[in-house]
């Protein structure tokens, strides 16, 4: 089975900076896209920022120049780097992590961290 582990979260002051990280484990082939992803009280979950296997990656433009997603093949973990934090980024943070489970069939699913609360006082 696969399980998302995800830490870093907490409480941190208007400006300052948090590095949450996630990683995979159990039975994995491999690993495609990662992503985090944030839901705040009373809004919907929304994307934050993605990164494929290549290294390519994408942010919301609400923590564009702010965030900055990364990841560890050789781990199986994924990170997210937070700087400049603002109130508006208080929410839970979820991993998301698309994984091939089988090297005989393209089996692709989607798993999700258990979340971590990160709130950004002002």
């Amino acid at each position: 089975q696969v399980q998302l582990v995800e830490s870093g979260g907490g409480l941190v002051q208007a400006g300052g900076s948090l590095r949450l990280s996630c990683a995979a484990s159990g039975s994995i082939f491999s690993i495609n896209d990662m992503a985090w992803y944030r839901q705040a009280p009373g809004k919907q979950r929304e994307l934050v920022a993605a990164i494929t296997t290549g290294g390519r990656t994408n942010y919301a433009d609400s923590v564009k120049g702010r965030f900055t997603i990364s990841r560890d093949n050789a781990k199986r973990a994924v990170y997210l780097q937070m700087n400049s934090l603002k109130a508006e980024d208080t929410a839970v943070y979820y991993c998301n992590c698309n994984v091939r489970l089988s090297p005989y069939v393209l089996d692709l699913r989607t798993y999700w961290g258990q979340g971590t609360q990160v709130t950004v006082s002002s």
